[in-house]
């Protein structure tokens, strides 16, 4: 069983395959540079959430506070 995830990239280019084969064509080697652009862009999202995962609570934590604090439904 896989549990595969797609990127918004990869997204992007399996509905421009399907749906216009010639615009894929076209821009084959612009598609293949934003899916290298994601990767690295995940990787470093994941390394920092690695190295910083104390700075990270205590965002995620000011953003509880925020939202039950001022961001409340009238």
């Amino acid at each position: 069983m896989s549990n595969k995830q797609q990127t918004a990239v990869e997204w992007l280019a399996e509905t421009l395959r399907f749906a216009n084969k010639g615009l894929y064509a076209e821009m084959y080697e612009d598609i293949d540079q934003a899916k290298e652009l994601e990767k690295q862009q995940i990787i470093g999202a994941h390394l920092t959430g690695l190295i910083h995962p104390l700075e990270m609570e205590a965002t995620k934590q000011a953003e509880q506070y925020y939202n039950e604090t001022f961001n409340q439904q009238p």
